[in-house]
């Protein structure tokens, strides 16, 4: 019965107004023959929206000065409100968390000049983000982190040699939440193509590239990473009386697996031999004729012959990432009963097949405006050139956002006769680590793939080795024992070459420098902000052009010997 003067309101309508206070679903649900129960854990998964992970009102990107207030910078924790009253604006008005997820916390800063004094005025609102590719959840928050490496030490060392000295390694997480229904990522071997950094497969496991793993002796549990240039010494154990068992001293082992040309696939390439060298005991090198005939290790007058000193492999595969040749050049040698251990190098290094080939930059000299032709010098063979950004010498790109942990990867070309600059700001926590931050800014300023040489004209030919300039590095730092790198500058020095009626621009040095800073601990809490620049300089060192001779001309009058013939 209900109360006198009041009217009763049905059940279903109570229901109905609490369906509308409820917020929308984040997915428009579809009819299912699931469960009742099922549906309903379904449901309450959907509506779940993560916490932000990221306080945004301790955030503060204009906070620059340590213990000190910044002017105009209304979320500094270091200003007074006596200093807040003498702010003329708010330099940073809001300052959010990540911009990928669907809801998210922003602190909005602002001064009331009414108040007197002048007072700031701080509000933490919900933002939405308009995007339909937003994240709703997210299943392992740890992913968006950057988690810091866990140092060697006495204790764990035996432990992190079994997880991270093998030739693969995964680390699972320590635990997974199952409120998404996200799927699992795809594995980046399941496409039908080669990508960066992923190992070279063969029929039978992947390329071998023998490398030195905790101490200098040899490894064979290292594969080659594809589009990763690599060149690596080890040592070896030998002795004469086993040397024609050992594996690794023969050809056999490095050439008789064959490369698959796309990953997970029946297509085959085999590995041909591009050359073979001979190095005597003395060290002098001599260059075999025949390349097609295999030299197997033989014991011979207390000598073993023919076995393995280096190894260059060298992969050709289109932009479509897929291999089509594979070759490698032997290094074979010779060892004593005394020998004990032999060292041994290994290199490979790739090539991409141009349908067209790499345009010129100028005939002869360069032209103003083109990009400045650079390459690789694989011993043994001309320069090697490539159409991709990351083979040319480029710098840095600036982006919208100045975030130089998500410009890796953004490059420009390096255009002859423009000087250009660019840069973005990193913002470094009490969390980071030295090495792993210092290691990622060198990618972002110097590139996947820094070029090594520099034509010197804009024709030069590839076969023409001596027309090719090679990059000098300097590196400028502080004395300490945590450097990471700031700046990185290119200064390019040419001049004009040929006649002085039509002269030709031609580089003759190129310079790149490193500059380090040393980062020094902060407190917990605590941010920096720092900028990081990378710039090109060209310098013209020509001499005043003035017309003339070389040198003058002489007059060297010679009489014949019988000049004065009959009379002398």
């Amino acid at each position: 019965m209900a109360a006198p003067g009041r009217a009763a309101i049905p059940v279903h309508t109570l229901l109905f107004i609490l369906l509308l206070l409820l917020p929308p679903p984040l997915r428009a649900a579809e009819p299912s023959e699931e469960p009742a129960d099922t549906r309903g854990a379904a449901q309450a998964r959907a509506h779940c929206v993560p916490a932000p992970i990221t306080d945004v009102a301790r955030l503060c990107v204009c906070d620059l000065l340590v213990a000190q207030c910044d002017v105009n910078c209304c979320c500094d924790p270091d200003c007074s409100p006596e200093e807040f009253s003498l702010f003329t604006a708010c330099s940073v008005p809001v300052v959010t968390g990540d911009r990928h997820l669907c809801r998210q916390k922003a602190a909005v800063y602002s001064l009331d000049v009414g108040a007197d004094p002048p007072e700031r005025i701080f509000q933490l609102i919900d933002q939405v983000n308009p995007s339909i590719f937003c994240i709703h959840a997210t299943n392992y928050k740890q992913a968006l982190y950057l988690k810091s490496p866990e140092m060697p030490t006495p204790e764990n060392f035996d432990d992190l040699l079994n997880e991270f000295g093998s030739a693969a390694f995964s680390a699972e997480p320590e635990s997974w939440n199952t409120d998404t229904d996200a799927p699992d990522p795809p594995d980046a071997n399941e496409t039908q193509r080669y990508e960066y950094g992923v190992p070279v497969q063969t029929e039978d496991a992947f390329l071998r590239l023998p490398s030195p793993v905790v101490s200098s002796w040899c490894s064979d549990a290292n594969p080659a990473g594809f589009l990763v240039n690599q060149a690596t010494k080890c040592i070896r154990s030998v002795s004469v009386e086993k040397c024609e068992s050992i594996q690794a001293l023969n050809m056999l082992f490095y050439i008789n697996s064959s490369i698959l040309a796309v990953p997970k696939s029946s297509q085959m390439v085999n590995i041909s031999v591009q050359s073979i060298v001979v190095q005597s005991l003395d060290g002098m090198r001599t260059l075999l004729k025949g390349a097609d005939v295999l030299r197997l290790p033989m014991i011979l007058d207390e000598l073993c012959l023919n076995i393995v000193l280096g190894v260059s492999y060298h992969i050709t595969y289109t932009d479509t990432g897929e291999i089509i040749e594979a070759a490698a050049a032997f290094v074979l040698g010779a060892i004593t009963k005394e020998a004990l251990s032999i060292q041994q190098s290994f290199q490979i290094s790739f090539t991409q097949v141009d349908t067209k080939p790499v345009p010129l930059s100028g005939n002869p000299g360069y032209v103003v405006g083109l990009p400045v032709r650079a390459g690789f010098w694989p011993q043994g063979s001309g320069i090697t050139q490539s159409t991709n950004k990351p083979s040319q010498l480029s710098i840095l790109q600036s982006t919208s956002t100045q975030d130089c942990l998500a410009a890796q990867g953004a490059r420009a070309p390096v255009l002859f006769g423009y000087n250009m600059i660019s840069g973005c700001k990193l913002r470094i926590t009490a969390a980071m680590k030295c090495q792993p931050l210092a290691q990622t800014l060198l990618d972002v300023l110097k590139g996947q793939n820094f070029p090594e040489y520099v034509a010197s004209f804009g024709n030069s030919q590839a076969q023409d080795v001596l027309d090719w300039v090679p990059i000098t590095h300097l590196h400028i730092s502080e004395q300490s024992s945590c450097q990471i790198p700031v700046s990185f500058g290119i200064e390019v020095k040419w001049t004009k070459y040929g006649s002085l009626v039509n002269p030709q621009a031609r580089i003759v040095n190129v310079t790149a420098t490193l500059t380090t800073i040393t980062l020094k601990q902060l407190p917990s809490g605590r941010e920096r902000t720092i900028p990081v620049t990378s710039s090109v300089v060209f310098t013209d060192i020509s001499s005043p052009a003035e017309p003339g001779y070389k040198a003058w001309p002489t007059i060297n009058i010679k009489l014949p010997f019988d000049f004065f013939y009959p009379f002398v």
